[in-house]
């Protein structure tokens, strides 16, 4: 399939070159923060979503959506494939929220990419469905920090026992900087995300097959809906919180307040 970059840049804002440098990187993975939501509205319906490219940009480019990591990586990959980027797959383990000694299965996408201005590589991810997300790129290097204004973030070297080197991401929250995920460069492939994302979407055990999780990150904003719970954390760090009435007010909210347009008489469970 011919993905169609026009369609694309329209639906989260960007005009630019369109070449593989490293402000077009930053630019472009910005604007795709601030134009696409995460969601998972999908599994919570009972399917699993297709990461074909053909369904991904009638889902979020066209279908007026978002998705969660696999979506927006796979969709985001083949943007920067097609602008000359070279880009590796990677994939990920949310330390985030874990208990001490928890181990959980490497389930999250992210990018590596190489540009044609600077040997450095960048890590890129644009799905990751927290308020400790990347809103730009971060050099692949060591003790990295990036002040991707208003969130601040760095990679460090995390120990562990395997043949390649683990590296965490962290965010940096009233002075402490909190692990968001570990990974290695090992590349990935198409089929193993077919896999990851076949489990995750229809477990039952799985935390986005049980409730609704959506993300929309706005200039000045990041507005997070868990379940029925809305939280509205300020660039000043002011956070409000309400709980929603109902089935009804959740899908009212996803479309006013996250720009996520489901199909007339959708149901949501619960």
């Amino acid at each position: 399939m011919t993905l169609d970059l026009d369609a694309y840049f329209a639906r989260i804002g960007w005009s630019g070159e369109r070449r593989p440098t490293v402000e077009v990187l930053r630019s472009v993975h910005r604007a795709h923060m601030l134009g696409i939501p995460f969601e998972n509205l999908d599994p919570v319906l009972g399917s699993a979503p297709s990461l074909a490219l053909p369904d991904l940009e009638a889902k979020l480019v066209r279908g007026g959506r978002g998705g969660y990591c696999y979506e927006h990586n796979t969709l985001l990959a083949a943007v920067l494939t097609r602008l000359g980027f070279r880009v590796t797959l990677l994939t990920a383990r949310v330390v985030l929220g874990a208990a001490p000694g928890d181990i959980r299965p490497r389930t999250h996408m992210l990018l590596k990419v190489e540009t044609e201005d600077d040997p450095t590589a960048y890590v890129a991810d644009v799905g990751f469905g927290a308020s400790g997300a990347l809103l730009e790129p971060i050099p692949l290097v060591v003790d990295a920090e990036l002040l991707d204004t208003p969130r601040h973030h760095r990679l460090v070297h995390a120990p562990h026992d395997g043949p390649l080197e683990l590296w965490e991401l962290q965010t940096e929250k009233g002075g402490v900087w909190e692990p968001q995920y570990e990974f290695t460069l090992e590349p990935f492939e198409a089929p193993d995300y077919d896999v990851i994302n076949w489990h995750v979407a229809t477990n039952p055990r799985s935390p986005f097959q049980q409730a609704v999780y959506a993300q929309r990150t706005l200039p000045g904003l990041h507005r997070a809906l868990s379940g029925r719970t809305l939280v509205e954390t300020a660039d000043d760090g002011t956070v409000t919180e309400r709980e929603l009435g109902g089935t009804a007010e959740v899908l009212r909210v996803l479309a006013e307040d996250f720009g996520v347009r489901l199909p007339e008489g959708t149901v949501l469970p619960g």
